[in-house]
């Protein structure tokens, strides 16, 4: 008798959990194997299952759907690795792109290793990654920084810790705070090279390189769509500081109308110099243009 062709056939693996990249944008861009471990496992876990039900209807997928979010993260983890623990298969997906990165499907993975479930990746699109390749700023080394907080102290502190990092940061943001963070940015790093990604993959897919300064006049306070941020490392890993360079800079600034202080600030973050010595050399220039 003649068996039945494999794709006619379900190719269940029990027990597992399948952490399945998707689309970040454009739906042609999930893999051939992210439909068949879709297609192939008895429940998937979406954090959002309305916008997960649409990819799975583009690619006629009929499987159970259950949310999982940071806001059940705590109650449905235990929850899926029961399930998988009792033989079943689980797929994990974000909105878009991988699991893992920035949404709580970390977590899950800690409860499975920690029930002794091996997670299987399934690997496809990363909004950070692809963004940091288009953005012609060095690929190498970089580091992800997610989400900064949306306010209070622990939002000054991220952009006063992450300050003097060599290398090129990467991190979201939402387009509601883009023009504040690019303040913030300003204040804190200095005016450093960036790429703003937004709509990465979809219709109007749009990437800006320049300095932070020159993309706050960009893009204003009216921005739609998902924003991946790429920014250029701390200064002292460009190489040799001249110090004309950072004088001109600073003379800039201040012609530019900012302050002594924010214009002292932002040159001695941008060359890792003492913010001090920047500050006499800022009453200096303001001293020198007086008529």
């Amino acid at each position: 008798m003649l068996s039945k062709p494999a794709s006619d056939e379900r190719q269940k693996e029990a027990g597992k959990l399948f952490l399945v990249a998707t689309p970040i944008g454009n739906l042609a861009d999930i893999t051939l194997r992210a439909l068949e471990t879709l297609r192939s496992v008895d429940l998937i876990a979406a954090e959002d299952t309305r916008h997960t039900r649409k990819l799975l209807s583009h690619y006629d997928i009929h499987v159970p759907l259950i949310s999982y979010h940071e806001h059940n993260a705590r109650e449905r983890g235990p929850e899926l690795v029961g399930r998988i623990s009792a033989g079943q298969s689980v797929a994990v997906v974000t909105d878009a792109g991988t699991p893992g990165i920035s949404d709580p499907g970390s977590l899950l993975v800690e409860s499975a290793l920690a029930g002794g479930i091996e997670p299987v990746i399934i690997p496809g699109p990363s909004a950070p990654v692809a963004a940091l390749v288009i953005s012609g700023l060095p690929t190498h080394p970089f580091a992800f920084l997610g989400f900064p907080p949306a306010r209070g102290r622990e939002r000054k502190a991220y952009f006063e810790q992450n300050a003097a990092a060599p290398m090129t940061l990467v991190l979201f943001e939402s387009p509601k705070r883009l023009a504040k963070s690019l303040a913030e940015m300003l204040q804190a790093w200095g005016d450093r090279r960036i790429a703003v990604v937004r709509e990465l993959t979809k219709i109007h897919e749009e990437v800006f390189r320049g300095r932070i300064s020159e993309a706050e006049a960009h893009f204003g306070e009216e921005v739609r769509g998902e924003l991946v941020l790429v920014v250029e490392g701390h200064a002292e890993n460009t190489g040799e500081i001249v110090p004309e360079d950072w004088q001109d800079e600073l003379k800039r600034l201040i012609a530019m109308g900012s302050p002594s202080k924010e214009a002292a600030a932002q040159i001695a973050n941008r060359f890792g110099l003492p913010r001090r010595t920047v500050y006499q050399a800022a009453l200096a220039i303001r001293q020198d243009a007086k008529p």
